[in-house]
């Protein structure tokens, strides 16, 4: 499969859960944690479980920074 985005963020999936029309899937990303929320439908198209290896892409119009 050929993709054009470029932020690719390869992990391990720690947490489904599909709570009606969505699904929220946590990912390790290294020592990080990515959350993504996604149709329920797509999820288990997916058959995404714990445990799963799985890729984020980020794709977005704008990023936010926070500083301490």
């Amino acid at each position: 499969m050929k993709l054009s985005a470029r932020n690719r963020l390869p992990g391990v999936v720690t947490s489904v859960v599909i709570d009606g029309l969505l699904a929220q899937v946590e990912l390790k990303v290294g020592d990080n944690h990515v959350v993504a929320l996604i149709s329920a439908e797509a999820c288990r198209e997916l058959d995404l479980k714990e445990g799963d290896a799985a890729t984020a892409l980020v794709k977005s119009t704008s990023v936010m920074l926070v500083r301490e």
